[in-house]
């Protein structure tokens, strides 16, 4: 259900709601938020909130101007797991300057852009998602181990499934904010599942990606397991990945027959992707850890396409009735609002262009093999510097090189990725 701002505040008086979590995200896609009293809502609907921009990574780029939180009254929910006497309600937020101007580093902000673009070119995209993750025992002292919740298999069910319980009530969870999960099952790698959700518009697809990721770290805890969404957990098991579906169609008749030209906007949209997805897989696979998930198992390495299971980057379904496009290559710890924002650029400059797909399961080139060459790649990218501003890329691959030299240096691998681990990714 959709609330206005006057909504909300009665909703508060009417059903004992005490603190409003306002959340967004930085730039690397980690949830972050502030709480208010539900009394001080209506003031901050108006005014914002403050944030202490220095102490949030990627927001150094305000260079020490105030950011205001101002929350999206379109977002509001009832977050489940809070007591429900003194309710607790959580809206997402945009970031502005104090004169209302919106900061260049709001990623959500980004993706509004992008598909505002979209839509005044005569296109319209919806994305769903299918999101990995991996639950693992804690030790006596409630601290997580890397030892997998189970040591099932694909489908597999109780009780070698342990995970089915925890997996229904993330879904029960998600129902009660208002989220309509498609399907769940535990997937191939020990202790690992995976929760399909419907298309949508992009920004809601973010925006119920983040809660989700929220909803299982929560209810996990609740059955006092760890939920993981790093990318390779464990070095001889699957990687969690978050594959991405999406449509695109026409609102005009005019556009309708210029796609038919090109061969099919839905396939130009998708050479789009394949043209600059080495260009931006920085953003679809954002630390050093996800590159020790590509190319292992199914996931994938070449840059190719195929209508058929196996570890394309793109798979286009073999159905003639069905448009939709999934691109298989990114992880779930990257910022959803960057990548489906990049994801609809590329796409509108493959259909612009009339990109026409190569032959399915061929190609010759790959996505890159580390974070250091992905860095590389988007600080050359032309692509990049025509949507993202200039201080906000420059930070994000300076962050990437630090991580690189970081881990490059380390005399112990494994126990730097180990760290990332206990990091709660």
């Amino acid at each position: 259900m959709i609330y206005s701002e006057n909504e909300i505040l009665q909703y508060i008086e009417e059903n004992d709601v005490k603190f409003v979590k306002l959340t967004f995200c930085d730039l690397n896609g980690r949830l972050k938020n502030i709480s208010i009293l539900s009394s001080e809502l209506a003031v901050t609907f108006e005014r914002g909130v403050r944030v202490a921009a220095k102490k949030i990574s990627g927001f150094e780029a305000a260079n020490g101007k105030d950011l205001f939180l101002f929350p999206d009254a379109q977002t509001m929910t009832v977050l489940p797991w809070r007591p429900q006497q003194g309710r607790v309600i959580r809206m997402f937020c945009y970031i502005r300057y104090k004169d209302g101007t919106p900061f260049e580093g709001d990623s959500r902000y980004f993706l509004k852009k992008a598909m505002k673009s979209a839509v005044n070119s005569g296109y319209c995209f919806r994305f769903g998602t299918s999101c990995e993750f991996t639950l693992f025992l804690k030790d006596e002292k409630g601290i997580p181990t890397k030892t997998p919740h189970d040591f099932a298999g694909y489908c597999d069910i109780a009780p070698d499934d342990k995970g089915e319980n925890i997996r229904r009530d993330v879904c029960l969870t998600l129902e009660q904010m208002g989220i309509q999960p498609v399907s769940s099952r535990h997937e191939s790698g020990c202790g690992q599942h995976e929760i399909d959700f419907n298309s949508s518009s992009a920004l809601k697809a973010a925006d119920t990606f983040l809660s989700f990721k929220s909803a299982v770290k929560s209810v996990a805890e609740t059955h006092g397991v760890h939920a993981s969404f790093m990318p390779k957990p464990l070095r001889n098991d699957c990687g969690n990945g978050m594959h991405i579906s999406f449509t695109v169609f026409p609102d005009s008749d005019f556009l309708e027959e210029r796609v038919s030209e090109c061969g099919g906007m839905v396939k130009s949209a998708a050479a789009g992707i394949m043209d600059h997805i080495r260009e931006f897989t920085l953003f679809t696979n954002s630390t050093v850890n996800s590159y020790a998930r590509l190319g292992e198992f199914t996931a994938p390495r070449d840059i190719i396409w195929s209508d058929e299971e196996g570890s394309q980057l793109i798979r286009m379904s073999p159905d003639s009735d069905d448009t939709a496009v999934e691109l298989r290559v990114s992880d779930c710890v990257c910022n959803p609002y960057l990548v489906l924002g990049l994801m609809i650029y590329a796409a509108m400059e493959g259909m612009a262009s009339g990109a026409v797909l190569p032959e399915k399961n061929s190609g010759t080139e790959r996505l890159p093999e580390d974070l250091e060459k992905a860095a590389e790649l988007a600080e050359n990218s032309e692509f990049l510097k025509r949507y993202i501003p200039e201080s906000i890329l420059n930070i994000i691959i300076g962050k990437s090189r630090e991580e690189w030299k970081e881990y490059s240096s380390a005399y112990n691998k494994e126990a730097y990725e180990d760290k990332k681990f206990f990091s709660s990714l």
